[in-house]
């Protein structure tokens, strides 16, 4: 049976990032995304100005309304970018809802990256992202939203023995599983994400090439590529890997493009490449 994803996140119109990278990305997967929109921007918020905002608090209840009518199963609930500390309570409420024996719940604590919070997030926001991140089966924080999660200075740079003081850290939140992205340490020289399985005790870490520049939309890009390996069936460490691995084509594609990078990495002409790391071709 087809399983179905409900994506929680933003639409940025332009910047292929949020559900624009969660709705092409998770379906390679064969799964149907369903996607439960936060907020509707022109552009994300990163490398523009004078974007369009509109908040959509107010519709995401009567749509979930909706959907408890009709008597809608989620195999995976997966939350990205949240714009208040109303929209984490509704969604706490969701997965109380929706979540069966069988449902895996990731959230993806996005809020910060660079050691800095995003436009139209403020501080105390994390307070409510860390209870929600309780609720989670997976939770995948990036290392600056881990830093603030725990209550933590960021640091630029963090050795292997913190990364891994770092992961059973944010273990003690409650999540089986942790996926911290954006790991880069002197004691690797390279850059990608760890993965933490708290039942057996096991740290594995998925590393790349660096490549120069800043790329936006790169978190969404691995999260959504990370919940596709996951809906096949893939174990964290290997799922970690296809995101990783997935991610890394994507930006070498656009940095040998020379393309703007405000406007995302190139997640289209690198499907096949997602779908070989799937085994699906």
């Amino acid at each position: 049976m087809q399983k179905k994803v409900l994506a929680i996140h933003d639409i940025s119109c332009l910047g292929r990032c949020s559900l624009t990278a969660a709705i092409p990305i998770i379906s390679v997967s064969g799964a149907e995304v369903v996607p439960l929109p936060t907020a509707v921007l022109s552009t994300h918020t990163g490398g523009f100005s004078a974007f369009t905002f509109r908040d959509l608090t107010e519709d995401m209840c009567p749509i979930v309304n909706h959907w408890k009518k009709l008597g809608i199963h989620f195999d995976v609930i997966y939350t990205g970018y949240l714009g208040s500390v109303e929209q984490v309570a509704i969604v706490k409420e969701i997965i109380r809802d929706f979540s069966s024996s069988d449902t895996l719940v990731v959230v993806d604590p996005v809020m910060a990256d660079s050691g800095e919070y995003y436009s139209l997030i403020t501080p105390d926001f994390a307070v409510g992202m860390r209870e929600l991140c309780e609720m989670a089966d997976i939770i995948m924080p990036n290392m600056t939203e881990a830093a603030f999660l725990l209550g933590e200075e960021y640091k630029e740079h963090y050795n292997a023995q913190e990364i891994e003081e770092m992961l059973k850290k944010l273990a003690t939140l409650g999540p089986k599983k942790i996926v911290l992205s954006g790991v880069s340490s002197d004691d690797f020289f390279r850059i990608g994400a760890a993965a933490y399985d708290v039942s057996s005790g096991i740290v594995s870490y998925a590393l790349s090439e660096k490549i120069d520049g800043f790329y936006h939309g790169t978190g969404d890009t691995f999260a959504s590529a990370l919940i596709a390996a996951l809906t096949r069936n893939k174990e964290i460490e290997e799922a970690t890997r296809v995101a990783v691995e997935y991610t890394l084509a994507c930006i070498r594609r656009t940095h040998a493009e020379g393309t703007d990078t405000r406007y995302g990495v190139d997640i289209e002409n690198e499907i096949p490449t997602l779908m070989r790391l799937l085994g699906m071709i």
